[in-house]
């Protein structure tokens, strides 16, 4: 349940992971590591179900995006959280 109101609030999150990103207290290895897996997944030709399987195909990608990004919520200062009310 939380990673479908995790989902509608997608639009939200573009300014969290911003200020992730240039954020001052988080390690430039987290920045790296983050990004790497952001484009990894983008880049990488597999995929669990394939997307021409139209909704369905999708679906997988949406839930790598919402692991990645509960992963970042959890690794942000509460400084960074409380100012998106995360």
């Amino acid at each position: 349940m939380r990673r479908i109101r995790l989902f509608f609030k997608i639009g939200r999150f573009i300014p969290f992971v911003i200020s992730f990103f240039r954020s001052r207290e988080i390690a430039l290895r987290k920045k790296i590591a983050y990004l790497l897996l952001f484009i990894g997944y983008f880049f990488i030709p597999f995929d669990a179900i394939p997307d021409w399987l139209a909704v369905i195909g999708m679906l997988d990608d949406v839930a790598v995006l919402m692991l990645i990004l509960k992963s970042m919520i959890k690794t942000a200062p509460n400084t960074l959280k409380h100012k998106y009310g995360i």
